[in-house]
């Protein structure tokens, strides 16, 4: 359990660097928040996949794991219009502390989502 537990918790906490700090180009960052255009779901899409992959390898089961990919799918999608459509207006430079806790409200609510993700995985493998 602990090789299990221990290689999704560092493997999604990766994932969740390079998902939202390297691979956001501008047209992905200028999507989001805008049901119309592509970026959020692509950006949404990225990390659900990238999820997938690590489930798959640390030997989740197919069925759990794609259950798992769409809800990550539709609830990071969720959290991230959530925040762009609650913070329009909130800029670093004119509202630093509003702008960091809207910022810190949903990295924590993308780590909740991480601690459920393993949850399930662990328990789906018989390991808790």
């Amino acid at each position: 359990m602990t090789t299990v537990f221990f290689g999704l918790l560092v493997g999604l906490e990766l994932k969740h660097f390079v998902a939202d700090y390297l691979l956001q180009p501008g047209w992905i960052l200028a999507g989001k928040g805008d049901f119309r255009l592509p970026g959020g779901y692509a950006h949404a899409g990225i990390h659900a996949g990238l999820s997938l992959l690590l489930l798959l390898a640390f030997g989740t089961p197919w069925a759990i794991a794609a259950g798992l990919f769409a809800a990550e799918l539709v609830i990071h999608y969720a959290l991230d219009y959530s925040k762009i459509a609650y913070s329009r207006g909130v800029h670093v430079n004119t509202a630093p502390s509003r702008f960091w806790a809207l910022h810190g409200v949903d990295q924590l609510a993308h780590q909740f989502t991480y601690a459920a993700i393993i949850y399930v995985a662990v328990r789906a493998q018989g390991l808790a």
